[in-house]
């Protein structure tokens, strides 16, 4: 019996252990996949009912899910400076086409910088600081990059808009000029030939490759998609689900403009780029079938990370720089502070940390204090983000009260507090030129203005002070920042 006893307890340990959620390992391997211009309401695990981002879905059912997560500037450059960094743009000044390195200086480590200085090999894929889209994806560059961020560098030259297939032009200039084909503007293009032949096809590739040849050590390993930004670049095959005679587009509502700022505006609208409601389903249609492009890279990289033995040893985190209008208020693009432009998807997959949804207010500012604490390593008492590995230990653990945002547009700077209940928008410091008020449980969709409404003087009042408060808690986080513009 004695001997009995002992073979159930082992079998009982075993049956135990099989099921146990995976340790933190001691030095993780960090995947941070970022894809350019993904609006969360595009990735059907964020309720777009169409099934365009299987792979994402999949790594949403196994990682924390945030559904309130927003980017700190809605223009890839400064939001991926912003996040790479650890600070504010506004704390910075950094507003530009730039890393960030010039305005932080040679001393602050960027979030990559800190795991290769402890040991880790760094490496980064295609666009992760800011390059510009599509000239030096063409030209395959390294854009305005940090050198000091990495062990090893490699870019993802594609044909973009000059790819051989199907090539059509789903907007005019908004500035009245001639259409430039392949500059910032909505091109479609239903390609020839597969998947290697593009940029995110090549960055899916080398990210493999760098993961098979580094599984023996820990890795730091920066992977960014290029797509859905323009111009609507994929193999043909991934337009076919998405006929675009079948696309539903946002509600016109009467008068919609009436209520919003001059500056509230968006710098592309259906009104300027002169769209038909054929152009505007087209775009949509365009955009779904670059994201689905996307999502297939991102699920080769994964595949390649399972197929490696590495899960248990990976902190995983997918999600992009800002989002993007589609035709929401008849807005496209980005760059405003409305709901779609600035709430990004957010997914983080750690060893050892249960599957879960967070509806807490979180930034991409955190994401360098959460990684480096996962990790173990010390990092510096400035940085200006919240680490979330408590949310992920408890998904209902509340990180903020309200996310920050902010963008210079149209002459001045724009400030948005999203708190849960509501989004608050102010046009420069003393809202000389307007603000915007959304109860955001009444009107999710933003339709109804309510700053200029006697009844919510006091809660103007109120985001007003508050805007005051965390302008103040910003520049005077990190007094030793030489404050400049660019």
């Amino acid at each position: 019996m004695k001997y009995l006893s002992i073979s159930i307890f082992t079998c009982l340990f075993i049956a135990l252990s099989l099921n146990a959620p995976a340790q933190q390992p001691e030095k993780p391997n960090v995947l941070f996949i970022i894809s350019d211009d993904l609006t969360a309401t595009a990735v059907s695990s964020y309720k777009n009912k169409l099934d365009i981002t299987p792979n994402i879905d999949r790594l949403a059912s196994e990682g924390v899910r945030f559904t309130r997560a927003y980017s700190q500037y809605p223009v890839c450059g400064p939001s991926r400076a912003s996040l790479m960094f650890g600070y504010y743009p506004s704390a910075t000044t950094t507003y530009g086409y730039v890393s960030g390195r010039r305005n932080v200086g040679p001393d602050r480590r960027s979030w990559s910088q800190l795991f290769k200085d402890n040991g880790y090999y760094t490496a980064r894929v295609s666009k992760i600081y800011h390059m510009g889209v599509p000239g030096d994806i063409e030209e395959g560059s390294n854009g305005t990059d940090d050198p000091a961020s990495w062990t090893e560098r490699y870019n993802s030259p594609g044909p973009e808009w000059k790819a051989e297939g199907e090539a059509e032009l789903v907007q005019n200039n908004p500035y009245g000029e001639k259409p430039r084909q392949g500059g910032n503007v909505m091109t479609i293009v239903k390609a020839d030939k597969g998947d290697a032949a593009h940029s995110d096809g090549k960055t899916a590739e080398k990210a493999s490759d760098l993961i098979r040849k580094h599984k023996d050590e820990p890795f730091f390993l920066g992977v960014g998609f290029v797509r859905p930004h323009v111009p609507f670049v994929a193999p043909g095959e991934y337009f076919e689900p998405y006929p675009y005679r079948e696309m539903v587009l946002p509600p016109k509502v009467a008068g919609d403009w009436d209520d919003i700022p001059a500056r509230g505006i968006n710098y592309v609208t259906s009104v300027n780029a002169r769209m038909s409601e054929e152009q505007e389903k087209k775009a949509v249609a365009g955009y779904y079938a670059s994201v689905s492009y996307m999502d297939a890279q991102v699920g080769k990289v994964l595949q390649t990370l399972e197929e490696e033995g590495l899960e248990d040893e990976t902190i995983v985190i997918f999600t992009s720089d800002h989002g993007f209008h589609l035709g929401e208020h008849r807005f496209w693009m980005k760059v405003g502070l409305h709901e779609e432009s600035v709430r990004v998807p957010l997914i983080i997959k750690a060893p050892g940390k249960e599957p879960a949804v967070s509806h807490s207010l979180v930034e991409l500012l955190d994401l360098y204090p959460t990684v480096a604490e996962m990790a173990g390593l010390e990092y510096s008492e400035h940085l200006q983000g919240k680490s979330l590995v408590q949310t992920l230990e408890d998904p209902n653990h509340e990180v903020r009260e309200a996310a920050f945002s902010m963008h210079r547009w149209g002459g001045g700077l724009a400030y948005l507090l999203r708190s849960e209940k509501w989004a608050y928008i102010q046009y420069d410091e003393d809202a000389g030129s307007g603000m915007e008020l959304y109860d955001m449980e009444r009107d999710p969709q933003q339709y109804n203005n309510l700053a200029g409404n006697p009844q919510y003087e006091d809660i103007v009042a109120s985001f007003r002070e508050r805007l005051r408060q965390k302008l103040k808690e910003v520049r005077e986080n990190d007094l030793d920042i030489d404050y400049h513009i660019n």
